[in-house]
């Protein structure tokens, strides 16, 4: 198929490189000129494991390309994915100005081309979103030459590419026979389910799913710290609690740990708020998951500054491992709340380091932490022995690795129950063990 991508961010690009590994011809669209230039030499815009193989691949190929120009784009494709960013406004409503501009814009060259063309939004909207996309593209192109689907990612940072290839199940809102048809054929070589339900259901199933995990994320986290309360180990009662797969579901997100993050969960929830606010649907149990999930922000904070340490090395400043997106990552509130008590910060993570942080990215980033890349080093060990404390933010298990070489014997503070086991040999501490 020839298949354009429009928005080549962590979604856009890890779609077109499989699309284009898959054989289809790729044509990848963004307004990001520096983007587009890494693409067309073979590179990744973005750090996610393989990803840099595989667009390298596609471009040895000629099976993806990058452009800026929309109109061409859609001139020679026959199916058009929109994966533009949807970023939370203040009062949780999400900004859906970049998905209604590309539409238009895709309209307009459908109206151009004069044939039939598929659109297909990927980003993750409130429901009635792609109904407002099909007005406008009736309303400019005319309703026999296009079709529209919503068709949701479930791609984790980090693991994106195995999520593509494996996911839960493949999920189609539209009530287009032509549009089923051809996403029936785009997906042939993906072994999960095809479920194709009405557009809003497949809108909310995305906003559900992440809120979902959100609200697994901050249980845990609050029986964790019920469980310390209690002198008990909160991951040893969850652990147990997750082998009941009948009931309990899933053991994903459910251990206690650090605050959750990212640039889905938190939209996703405060999403989903807005629009029970605004229809006066109360939901008191989904109000208290931010709460809590700032509360353990501030717990980490409380227990970091009750080492008495002022020194502090924070290994982990993106939301999770193998990823360098700092968007709502708790590790960056920590940081902030920290320099605000007066402490001195050195910051290893790989990923961020040799990361090109561009966009929202490096917008988010620069707003919360000005002089963040004085707080950068390039190695684990460096840190260490600057610091009198480290403080772990996510799983990983080269941290492991520096602090067992590391000459100097700092405190720890695990945030996220990078060791399973308490270390005889340091002094540490758990946020919720």
């Amino acid at each position: 198929m020839r298949i354009s991508v429009f928005g080549l961010g962590y979604v856009g690009a890890v779609t077109a490189a499989c699309l284009a590994q898959e054989d289809h011809d790729v044509i990848g669209v963004d307004l990001n000129a520096e983007k587009v230039e890494l693409i067309n030499r073979g590179e990744s815009p973005i750090i996610e494991p393989k990803l840099t193989e595989l667009i390298s691949s596609g471009v040895a190929r000629n099976k993806i390309i990058a452009t800026t120009n929309y109109r061409e784009a859609v001139s020679r494709t026959d199916i058009s994915l929109i994966s533009v960013g949807t970023p939370s406004k203040s009062n949780g409503e999400l900004d859906l100005s970049y998905v209604l501009n590309v539409t238009r814009e895709i309209a307009w060259a459908v109206r151009e081309k004069g044939k039939r063309h598929l659109v297909v939004l990927r980003s993750t909207v409130p429901p009635g979103t792609l109904k407002k996309c099909k007005k406008i593209l009736v309303e400019i192109a005319g309703e026999e030459l296009v079709s529209a689907a919503f068709n949701p990612e479930f791609l984790r940072e980090g693991t994106a590419i195995n999520d593509y290839y494996r996911p839960p199940y493949t999920i189609v809102g539209t009530d287009d026979p032509y549009a089923e048809q051809l996403l029936r054929e785009l997906y042939q070589k993906i072994d999960a389910p095809l479920l194709v339900v009405k557009p809003e259901t497949a809108e909310m199933v995305k906003q559900v799913a992440n809120t979902w995990h959100a609200a697994k994320i901050g249980f845990a986290n609050e029986i964790g710290r019920l469980a310390k309360g209690f002198g008990v180990d909160g991951r040893e009662v969850m652990n147990i609690i997750v082998q009941d797969t009948k009931l309990n579901v899933s053991p994903a997100y459910m251990m206690p740990g650090f605050a959750y993050g990212g640039s889905c969960l938190p939209k996703d929830l405060n999403s989903i708020l807005y629009h029970a606010q605004a229809m006066n649907i109360p939901v008191p149990v989904l109000s208290a998951i931010p709460v809590s999930n700032n509360l353990q922000v501030e717990i980490a904070v409380k227990d970091i500054l009750q080492t008495g340490a002022r020194k502090i090395a924070v290994l982990g400043l993106a939301f999770k491992s193998g990823t360098d997106d700092l968007r709502e990552s708790p590790a960056v509130l920590l940081i902030k709340r920290l320099i605000g008590e007066g402490c001195e910060i050195r910051v290893f993570d790989k990923s961020v380091y040799r990361a090109r942080l561009m966009g929202t990215n490096l917008s988010y980033i620069r707003q919360n932490l000005p002089h963040f890349e004085d707080m950068l080093v390039p190695y684990g060990k460096e840190a260490l022995e600057w610091a009198d404390l480290a403080v772990l933010t996510y799983k990983e298990q080269e941290f492991l690795d520096i602090l067992a070489q590391s000459r100097r014997k700092v405190t720890v503070v695990d945030l996220a129950g990078v060791y399973t086991e308490r270390p005889k040999e340091l002094e540490y501490y758990g946020i919720a063990w």
